[in-house]
């Protein structure tokens, strides 16, 4: 008789519960509210059903943000949701330190199922942090191990006091160590790999699809590391299913728009006899009421705080054409850029335009328009780098676009394949620059001044910058491992809510230092 297991993954849900769009309030097919429904929905076709978070859960949404900022004294609402649908095990993402170790362990404490993590491990007692590696779940008196791993590129982003006592080791090398000691120790009839962390070559050609900095490394396992059935995985934000040298792998997208499912048919040995992979679309299905009504009084509370007044904008800072704004200088990014500037004091910063659905500031604002415009919790780091670090950073930041067969600026397909990276697009105020597209990649830079005169590439510049790109997020190696001269810990929308507070009204400027030409 054979026996048929369900794995449902869900992964990068980024503190997602409610099916709308914070930045205006629409509906969108999105949250753990539509979740749920597919989830209750597979365990009456399977009693037979594990379920499963890949990690970058707790943050991402006002609703967290509001949560960590005003009500952390309550039940962190997300781990509320996945206790209610009784999931099986948890995996640490990359975003779940960005709120700091105590709202974390506070998070892990609450939940009813464990936490897995092998390749992070806490310094004092050399164990893995928070306890747990790997879960055995027995079915028909089969066991299926799942190990938790996650990519160990979190030093390069996160800021250090919210890691701190912790070590992050290589994922391949803790996933291959573990697969070994488990299948030694266990003898499970089924390995399975939950990986916060995705793929660096494409799964069918083994090209690299980045830059190979290890931030990513399934390829790498599903070909070197034997006896594993299932790689389930998440980070990228793709939408993967297939097979990779036996392994059966999927990838459910972001901010729960899928539920990834993995079918699995052992027979009466316990031998995998079958196995396939596809990814369940909330977009048809209706939000379970009970699960939303577990969080109202925090969804009821974030939109009151959403909507309180901040100032005005004196002037125009909405975004109408995401290409035109990173084509030349414009108050939005001149706006950013001069609140990080007036917080530590410095010449010269830099900044992105995070994705294309920023909708730039209305002439009333409120807390909603600046969670909507800067969507991470970041805080910021002012850099000592040399001129010559800065037109490396530019270079790179020139990457971000190409021609298209008309000579007409597009962007470059490796900053929207295998995910989108408008976030790795920086643009600078406090110096006078021009990016010429006709230019070969590297030679782009085809004006770099500084008050006025060419910049001095032996020079030393103070820089502002977030604490990400500060780390090198986004291959910007040249910031890395730079002396940091002094840090603000100001989370930046409270940074920008502070700075339009403060003056009531802020004018709209543009002093046009920069632009792209082809």
């Amino acid at each position: 008789m054979n026996t048929e297991v369900t794995i449902l993954l869900t992964s990068d849900i980024h503190g997602n519960v409610f099916p709308l769009n914070y930045g205006n309030n629409t509906p969108a097919d999105v949250g753990l509210g539509k979740i749920a429904s597919i989830i209750r929905n597979e365990r009456t076709k399977n009693e037979h059903t594990i379920v499963i978070d890949n990690g970058d859960l707790i943050q991402g949404t006002p609703l967290t943000y509001h949560y960590v900022n005003f009500l952390a004294d309550k039940k962190n609402p997300m781990i509320t949701i996945l206790n209610e649908l009784k999931y099986d095990a948890a995996v640490i993402g990359n975003h779940e330190f960005n709120y700091g170790l105590d709202i974390l362990k506070s998070a892990v404490k609450e939940s009813r199922f464990p936490w897995l993590c092998a390749n992070i491990v806490d310094v004092k007692t050399n164990t893995p942090f928070l306890g747990s590696p790997y879960v055995i779940k027995k079915i028909n008196g089969f066991k299926i191990a799942i190990l938790g791993i996650t990519t160990d590129y979190i030093p390069n982003w996160e800021n250090p006091q919210n890691i701190e006592g912790l070590q992050f080791n290589d994922a391949f090398d803790s996933a291959k160590e573990w697969v070994e000691l488990i299948k030694k120790e266990e003898q499970p009839d089924v390995l399975v790999i939950s990986y916060h962390g995705g793929f660096e070559r494409d799964p069918e050609t083994g090209e690299p699809s980045e830059v190979l900095t290890r931030e990513n490394q399934g390829y790498t396992i599903c070909k070197q590391i034997d006896g594993v059935d299932v790689l389930l995985t998440g980070h990228q934000h793709r939408e993967l299913t297939g097979n990779i040298n036996g392994t059966e792998i999927i990838q459910p997208s972001n901010n729960g728009k899928y539920v990834g499912k993995i079918t699995l048919i052992l027979d009466d040995k316990g031998e995998v006899i079958e196995k396939s992979s596809e990814l369940l679309s909330v977009a048809e299905v209706e939000a379970e009421e009970d699960i939303l009504l577990l969080v109202k009084e925090y969804e009821e509370r974030t939109q009151e705080w959403l909507d309180t007044p901040i100032g005005r904008i004196d002037g125009e800072m909405l975004v109408k054409d995401p290409m035109q704004i990173r084509l030349k200088d414009n108050p939005l990014i001149e706006f950013i850029n001069k609140v990080q500037m007036d917080a530590v004091q410095v010449k010269i910063s830099n900044t992105a335009l995070f994705n294309n659905e920023s909708p730039g500031f209305k002439p009333n604002v409120t807390m909603r328009d600046i969670v909507s415009n800067y969507i991470y919790p970041n805080t910021f780091k002012v850099l000592l780098l040399s001129g010559k670090d800065i037109r490396h950073a530019l270079e790179h930041s020139a990457k971000y676009f190409a021609l298209n067969d008309e000579g007409e600026p597009i962007v470059n397909p490796s900053f929207v394949y295998p995910k989108p990276q408008h976030y790795n697009y920086d643009m600078w105020e406090g110096i006078e620059y021009t990016l010429n597209l006709t230019k070969p990649i590297g030679q782009r830079v085809v004006q770099l001044d500084f008050e006025g005169a060419p910049i001095d590439e032996e020079a030393l510049y103070e820089v502002v910058m977030n604490n990400y790109r500060a780390g090198g997020g986004g291959d910007f190696f040249m910031f890395k491992n730079k002396p940091v001269i002094r840090e603000i810990q100001l989370d930046a929308s409270e940074l920008i809510a502070n700075y339009i507070m403060e003056r009531k009204i802020v004018p709209a400027t543009c002093n046009h230092n920069w632009k792209v030409i082809w």
